[in-house]
């Protein structure tokens, strides 16, 4: 107020008191529900709805589907509604979830470790071409992913694959996901160590438990004891990789807060020696402590790279010791260089006992029911009956005989399944994109698709290992940050000023010990028609300006913008 006559001395002007929430941290006594995710998860347990699924929803039909369940429970099951057919890049974020809801579910088959049986491989293509108009895609988590699912059909579904050993238990939600695992635990020649028993002893503890079924968001764990890092630890929300401690022998360092999306962050080590006894239970502190301490305030905020981040490796580590474990823990080493610049095991590799495991790739991790059903039975007739997926959406045949090695990559080959991929073929991941997913842009897989088989046209001679990943949004679930070449969808101005899907590049990213996020050039997006054209550009650019032996990521980080253009 400004000083008058009758008031000489002006009043100071009151401060609006601002209350402050909190984060929504339970272990800070914060329980009551800041956001509507909160709420229904406290309303009824995500697992609850598997018992209306199976009795109301499949004998109703969709439209009996609470949108509680539909949008939120749901997932607890695998199950995601479908993007309505027809519907552009325009769309998205705009209209309202059910404007934007097709009447038919994305299924994902949780695959623990990328392990299955040929049995389980051809139920998975069985259901595909039953129930899913034969999609099934291999995902960058070592799942499956079926689409136009009806929910009358989810039941029968169900039985099938629990009859084999499958789930879907989980497989979406805020829940612990798949856990990622060396696709050649066990049986290769220079493993370190074999993480497949505690992978076992952390799905009998945790999943399907409710103590960690509501947790703030999506929680994402990896375990692996290959030297080659090969399940993308640094983007995990915890990972154990497989470290030799100078007086303890094998077991694995660990990792906590990775994640991607649009707030990306790299895991960061704890300093931390585990033996694999050890791991289930380092496994659940740490997941407890993301369920009592997680941010559930803003979903944006509600993953737990920002609690890592705001604490710091030493106090997480140090409430994980003192308040969930009761005792200290080792210190350890840090993992030694990867053993090889591809971590994808494609190829023809010997095993410890002697046999061979064949690595492949399909395109963009797009197959088919059919295709799966042929590459189970392909197995049966070269290997044991073992087949495995790989967190870079690729496929391993196990246990072939030095003598079955020849026909196999040839029966492979001629399902267009390649063991000696180009490049292109084999560093080329994309996510779903807008032909099903709701927050898509843009399309990915046939983009994707059609771009390797441009450059393997344009650039024969190229001969380097290039990972080119494709995302229809911002979300990062085809890891654009870390690639070589990462391309997020969005809609751009083509050159007569129309919108049309085309991407944002990042260049120069990386996983493994120089890991880190690519470098987007200022003001560089790229039609979706101009994409074969700019790729080639740089990559011509990229061979003639290369020092000797330098690899793609380290040339973009000195080139200059023009090169990158």
């Amino acid at each position: 107020m400004a000083a008058t006559p009758e008031n000489p001395t002006p009043a100071t002007p009151r401060r609006k008191v601002s209350r402050h929430r909190g984060e929504g941290q339970w272990a800070a006594g914060h329980f009551t529900p800041l956001n509507g995710n909160e709420q229904f998860k406290k309303d009824d347990d995500g697992l609850n709805v598997r018992t209306r699924i199976e009795t109301i929803y499949s004998k109703r039909g969709f439209d009996s589907i609470d949108p509680n369940d539909l949008r939120g429970r749901m997932r607890w099951w695998g199950l995601y509604t479908q993007r309505k057919e027809g519907l552009d890049g325009t769309k998205t974020g705009v209209l309202e979830p059910e404007e934007l809801d097709a009447e038919y579910f994305m299924l994902r088959v949780r695959i623990d470790g990328g392990r299955l049986t040929t049995e389980q491989l051809r139920v998975i293509g069985e259901i595909s071409e039953e129930f899913a108009r034969g999609t099934a895609d291999i995902t960058d988590r070592q799942n499956v992913q079926y689409h136009w699912i009806r929910i009358e059909d989810v039941p029968e579904i169900w039985n099938r694959l629990e009859a084999v050993g499958l789930s879907t238990t989980e497989a979406c939600g805020d829940t612990p996901r798949v856990i990622l695992g060396s696709p050649v635990a066990g049986i290769a020649e220079d493993e370190i160590i074999d993480g497949t028993p505690a992978i076992d002893e952390i799905q009998r503890r945790i999943i399907g438990n409710k103590d960690f079924s509501n947790l703030p968001r999506k929680f994402k764990s990896a375990i692996s004891g290959s030297p080659l890092l090969d399940v993308a630890h640094e983007i995990n929300d915890i990972a154990f990789v497989g470290v030799n401690h100078p007086e303890h022998g094998p077991g694995f360092d660990v990792w906590v807060g990775g994640g991607l999306s649009t707030n990306p962050k790299l895991g960061v080590r704890l300093g931390t020696w585990v033996s694999l006894d050890e791991v289930p239970d380092v496994y659940e502190g740490v997941i407890s402590i993301f369920r009592d301490y997680g941010y559930r305030r803003l979903r944006n905020r509600a993953r737990l790279k920002f609690l890592v981040a705001d604490w710091g490796p030493e106090k997480f580590r140090q409430v994980l010791e003192d308040e969930y474990l009761k005792r200290k823990l080792t210190d350890g080493p840090a993992p030694e260089e990867p053993a090889g610049r591809w971590r994808d095991h494609v190829g023809v590799h010997k095993q410890q006992d002697g046999r061979y495991y064949v690595g492949f790739a399909p395109r963009v991790g797009r197959v088919d029911g059919a295709t799966l059903t042929k590459i189970a039975e392909t197995a049966e007739a070269h290997g044991s009956g073992r087949v495995r997926t790989t967190a870079e959406q690729k496929m391993l045949v196990l246990d072939v005989e030095e003598a079955q090695v020849e026909s196999l990559v040839s029966a492979l080959e001629a399902l267009d399944l390649r063991v000696t991929p180009t490049p292109f073929r084999r560093g080329t991941m994309a996510c779903t994109g807008i032909e099903f997913c709701k927050l898509a842009i843009v399309e990915t897989k046939g983009r994707g698709s059609s771009l390797i088989d441009e450059l393997e046209r344009r650039i024969p001679e190229f001969d380097e290992p290039l990972t080119i990943n494709i995302n229809g949004c911002p979300n990062a679930c085809a890891r654009i940050q870390v690639a070589d070449i990462g391309l997020k969808g969005q809609l751009v101005l083509d050159d007569d000023g129309n919108r049309v899907e085309g991407y944002q590049v990042h260049l120069g990213g990386a996983l493994g010990l120089e890991a880190g996020f690519g470098r987007k050039v200022r003001g560089l997006k790229v039609t979706a028609a101009g994409l074969p054209d700019y790729v080639e550009r740089v990559l011509r650019r990229y061979l003639a300006e290369r020092e000797d032996g330098e690899r793609f990521a380290t040339w973009t980080a000195r080139a200059s913008e023009e090169a990158l253009s």
